[in-house]
């Protein structure tokens, strides 16, 4: 996936946990694993947000464009 999510980073500046976090946020831990992990499909702007407000930073200190894979096969059409 073209976005990187560096949750972990700003998890690891604030020196807080996980479990922390999804509790300050208001999510269950497992919902802020699969954001965590960048297996998410989506995220909500309130969620974000509320990141956001928790951890003291901007949403691109926690998502970032990467691109696609260069050495990647173009897709069939």
């Amino acid at each position: 996936m073209p976005i990187a999510v560096d949750i972990d980073v700003m998890l690891a500046r604030r020196k807080m946990s996980v479990g922390e976090l999804a509790d300050r946020v208001g999510i269950t831990p497992a919902n802020l694993a699969v954001l965590k992990n960048g297996r998410a499909k989506a995220v909500r702007f309130a969620t974000l947000a509320a990141l956001c407000e928790v951890l003291e930073c901007q949403p691109g200190d926690l998502l970032r464009w990467e691109g696609e894979d260069p050495g990647a096969l173009p897709a069939a059409e």
